[in-house]
């Protein structure tokens, strides 16, 4: 089985959540992790700041480089990407996790929240990219794989919460667009997306989320996800809008009961997925 040993990921976000999720995963095989967020002090509601992230990853057997980094800070992103690179030798892997959110229509979503989420989301995984890609360019088997939705134009996507849902399809948009890009430099630029609600401190952030906590999934399926599709041939698989599930029954998984929070509950869609 292929592994992720003695690769380099440069995860955005990766202080908590499916982010350390995928870190921690990699780390089992021994793979190096740059963890670039902004997370350096205890939040009050939510867990992990880098450096917790990196003991976390030291412990499941990688090396860790913890980094504050806003990524939608244009000098900060490429200092976080050099730092990496003079810590590791190179950078193997991009992982776009980094992602805010805000489940809100029109009228109810200040200017702020929207300049934030397109900062983070779209012009983060955007900035992100074109960082890591010179590096990711001498890298035997590149991928770049970003936490965004396959693209759905239905208006019943857009019309609870406008500015989120352009912001994460400024993310796929991303991948759509730098897949076909960069697919003759062999670099696998791919999304992956939960098929049903990922229970995360920051879902649990959300009103009336963690009443619904046993209809959801561990951030281990993402993970395991991740980890199915970076360590493919990057060259036979690029441009693909992965949702986890799949992804795994693709590297021969077909129990996915123990993901489950309460086996044997019913689970929650995730937003984007058609039921």
């Amino acid at each position: 089985m292929p592994d992720l040993a003695g690769k380099t990921l440069f995860v955005s976000g990766g202080s908590r959540g499916i982010g350390l999720a995928i870190a921690l995963r990699a780390a089992r095989d021994g793979a190096n992790v740059v963890i670039a967020a902004k997370t350096t002090q205890p939040h009050p509601k939510l867990p992990g700041t880098i450096y917790t992230a990196a003991a976390e990853i030291e412990q499941a057997g990688g090396q860790a480089l913890p980094v504050e980094c806003d990524i939608r800070e244009e000098a900060a992103v490429h200092a976080a990407v050099a730092a990496g690179v003079a810590r590791f030798g190179g950078i193997d892997i991009l992982v776009n996790n980094a992602s805010a959110i805000s489940l809100t229509g029109t009228l109810a979503t200040p200017m702020k929240r929207v300049d934030l989420m397109l900062g983070v989301n779209l012009r983060g995984t955007y900035l992100c990219s074109q960082a890591c890609i010179p590096h990711l360019k001498r890298a035997a088997n590149p991928h770049i794989l970003t936490l965004s939705p396959p693209l759905n134009l239905d208006p019943k996507w857009f019309a609870p919460h406008v500015a989120y849902t352009i912001a994460k399809y400024g993310m796929s948009l991303c991948v759509l667009g730098m897949a076909e890009e960069f697919r003759a430099d062999g670099i696998a630029v791919n999304a992956l997306w939960p098929r049903t609600v990922i229970a995360t401190a920051a879902i649990a952030m959300i009103p009336g989320a963690t009443e619904q906590t046993d209809h959801m999934r561990k951030p281990q399926i993402m993970a395991d996800a991740a980890h199915a599709i970076l360590t493919r041939d990057a060259r036979a698989v690029t441009g693909r809008f992965f949702i986890d599930e799949d992804a795994l029954r693709e590297a021969g998984v077909t129990d996915l009961a123990p993901y489950a929070m309460k086996p044997g509950a019913p689970l929650l869609p995730d937003l984007f997925l058609q039921l």
